[in-house]
């Protein structure tokens, strides 16, 4: 980290460090880095302004957020105090700072910081929202509710506040009330998955199988991939009776996440109970693998040995049970069992007494309703479930649910860009393809798309990494920053003895471009063109360049500071009618001033490349994208079908032309193209169709 930040002098070199123009413009540069979620990087650009002008609030802000999206918590909270102490009126810092303390639990601090933050802006809807969880937390429950009519009486139409208000009223034991709130929400929003999930839950819970299958089904449908839906419908299907239907269930969340604990563990229960047992044991063993210290698994680990015969590991597996519930007396009644299997007729004889010790003081502190049987509690008497959290083990042979922790119905809501986790997410159109030398993986292989071009810059431009073009970047690591710094100053050397020589200032423009320089990477740029009008390529970084800095523009355009505690998650997954759908889901990029300089100039690089090199499928998807800001949808199209037509497999020109039939009305050639981008790796696609049918 210090060589890296000693880099960033180094880069600086050339400017005062204390002028204010230019920690103006770092603190923009790091700016640029948060926003494209390079937060290592950014938190190394606003470490140099600090260093420069330690006085200012606004970096210790900037890198609190970008600390806070590392999940470094208690970071993000120390530097909006620093923030707070060089200006007691920067209200975001109130707010990010409650949101750090309320992911470190400390919940009083968090509700200090949102009461400040309300004092300067009352009604500020996300402040309301936590303020009224951080009560709830607290069990300070009157407050929250008043904290919650407020919310309510400002945003009638708030779906978040009625989901989160449903959850109190379940903490307060009050069902009517939860049922109340998740009804309104569903009414209010018909297909936001969230919803149905927890009504769902909520009728699981009060028996009510055959409504808890119907809502879980929905939530399904509208969200296909959240797993904690799939493993709460097995349960309800195996109070139905309907085996066969939870174990696929379970299958379906094991094959996107071998890793799943719960599917694991409630998978090899099912398993057991149809004597299926080498395959249970095998579940169990995962589960054991994943969490080492879960008893309730060893002990049903136990119990599969020794229905599989092999006496001496049940034995060892509950030897770890009974050292960790040494007041487990089923455990002691079963080892008993196990050592007289074994011949050790003391040891069985010491286990039995003291299994009978142990019933006894059970009894006796009226811990157990009813008395357990001594040697056949192997399979579930009744169908009630547990919590992952819960870990009594006397409810070992209970299904688990996808409780609290589990569900992603957050405590409060946390900006998170780009997270997937957001199970509320957007459908939005894939975005632009740009020049990098990074590209992430795909967790649905997409094809590989050949370009003569970008081949070609490749093999003449000899640069210190190959191009890439993709519509998946990644993040930059420390390793990396500080290569593309130190490559930075090489260039630098290199172009006083060359200054002619395009290929340099490719090079260093692209380096810039990935720290995030974006007016460097410009001059470098333009400056590649004033000597070579003809050089494709440098067109086609110009225009992503551009197209960055635009994506800023639109940020800054908001005045708000980006703080928050968080996202707003209630928006519509889709519109009531098909055609309102895809343009509502379009019609929000048109935040962007599509009028502006830079968008005619990043045109004009556009139109420039489909005549120099017509066969350069990359300008014509990116020029569609620009379409689609104004809404200008038939000249998107025409420009889509231009890519694809270039490249018969361009997955992403498939699903983008699929939004804008859509939106335009043209339903049946839309979802066709979602069909054909689906079959291509666009997994989102199929979410859109089953909603569209």
């Amino acid at each position: 980290m210090r060589k890296t930040i000693l880099s960033i002098f180094v880069l600086l070199a050339s400017l005062s460090a204390t002028s204010q123009v230019n920690t103006d413009r770092v603190m923009m540069i790091g700016k640029n880095a948060l926003y494209f979620e390079d937060y290592v990087l950014a938190i190394q650009y606003f470490n140099s302004v600090i260093t420069a002008k330690p006085y200012l609030a606004d970096p210790y802000y900037y890198r609190g957020m970008a600390k806070f999206m590392l999940d470094d918590f208690k970071g993000a909270e120390e530097d909006c105090s620093l923030c707070l102490e060089r200006n007691p009126y920067y209200t975001a810092a109130y707010q990010l700072r409650g949101a750090a303390r309320q992911n470190q639990d400390k919940f009083e601090g968090a509700a200090a910081d949102y009461q400040r933050s309300l004092e300067f802006i009352p009604e500020d809807r996300l402040t309301l929202v936590n303020m009224a969880i951080v009560n709830v937390e607290l069990k300070q429950y009157d407050t929250a509710e008043k904290f919650f009519e407020v919310l309510m009486r400002r945003y009638p139409d708030y779906t978040p506040g009625y989901l989160t208000r449903s959850q109190m009223h379940l903490e307060r034991q009050d069902t009517l009330k939860a049922m109340d709130d998740l009804n309104k929400a569903i009414e209010i929003d018909s297909y936001n998955a969230q919803s149905f999930a927890a009504r769902g839950l909520l009728h699981f819970q009060q028996k009510d199988y055959n409504k808890a299958l119907a809502d879980l089904d929905e939530a399904i449908r509208l969200d296909p991939y959240f797993e904690g839906n799939y493993i709460n419908r097995g349960l309800v299907k195996y109070n139905l009776n309907d085996l066969r239907g939870a174990m696929a269930d379970y299958d379906r969340v094991i094959e996107s996440d071998e890793n799943n604990l719960i599917a694991r563990f409630n998978r090899g229960l099912l398993r057991a109970q149809v004597a299926d047992n080498n395959r249970a044991i095998k579940d169990f063993d995962k589960v054991l693998e994943l969490e080492p210290s879960n008893s309730i698994a060893y002990l049903n680990r136990a119990i599969l040995q020794r229905e599989t015969g092999d006496t001496q590991g049940a034995l060892s597996y509950l030897n770890v049970v009974l050292e960790k519930h040494p007041d487990f007396f089923t455990g002691y009644y079963m080892r008993s069992e196990l050592k007289r299997q074994l011949n050790d007729l003391r040891g069985a004889e010491q286990d039995y007494n003291l299994a009978r010790a142990e019933e006894a003081k059970a009894r006796k502190g009226s811990s157990l309703k009813e008395p357990a049987s001594k040697t056949e509690s192997d399979q579930p008497e009744s169908k009630d479930t547990r919590e992952q959290t819960d870990e009594d083990i006397q409810k070992f042979n209970l299904l688990v649910v996808a409780d609290k922790k589990s569900e992603e119905k957050t405590k409060y809501q946390r900006q998170s860009r780009g997270k997937v986790q957001n199970i509320n997410a957007p459908v939005e159109p894939e975005p632009e393809f740009v020049l990098t030398y990074y590209e992430g993986t795909f967790e649905v292989r997409r094809p590989v798309y050949f370009s003569q071009t970008l081949q070609s810059a490749n093999r003449n431009m000899e640069l210190e990494w190959a191009l890439k073009i993709t519509n998946y970047e990644v993040p930059l690591n420390e390793i990396q920053i500080q290569a593309h710094f130190r490559s930075i100053d090489r260039y630098t050397q290199r172009i006083r003895n060359a200054t002619s020589d395009t290929r340099l200032y490719f090079g260093r423009a692209m380096d810039y471009l990935l720290v995030q320089d974006y007016e460097n990477a410009l001059i470098d740029i333009s400056r590649i063109i004033e000597i070579d009008p003809g050089f494709v390529m440098a067109y086609f970084a110009r225009a992503v360049i551009r197209s960055k800095q635009m994506e800023i523009e639109r940020l800054e355009k908001d005045d708000a500071p980006r703080s928050s505690s968080a996202t707003d998650n209630s928006r519509s997954m889709v519109s009531a009618e098909t055609d309102k759908f895809a343009a509502d889901k379009l019609a929000k990029l048109s935040d962007v001033p599509t009028q502006s300089l830079k968008y005619d100039a990043i045109m004009r690089d556009y139109e420039t490349i489909t005549r120099l090199q017509p066969d350069f499928q990359f300008a014509y998807y990116n020029r569609a994208t620009l379409y689609e800001l104004e809404k200008n949808h038939q000249a998107a199209i025409t420009d889509y079908t231009k890519a694809i037509e270039l490249e018969p497999q361009f997955a992403e020109a498939y699903f983008n032309r699929g939004l804008v039939r859509l939106a335009v009305g043209e339903t049946e050639a839309g979802l066709d193209d979602l069909r054909k981008s689906g079959e291509l790796g666009i997994v989102q696609a199929y979410s859109i169709i089953k909603r569209m049918q």
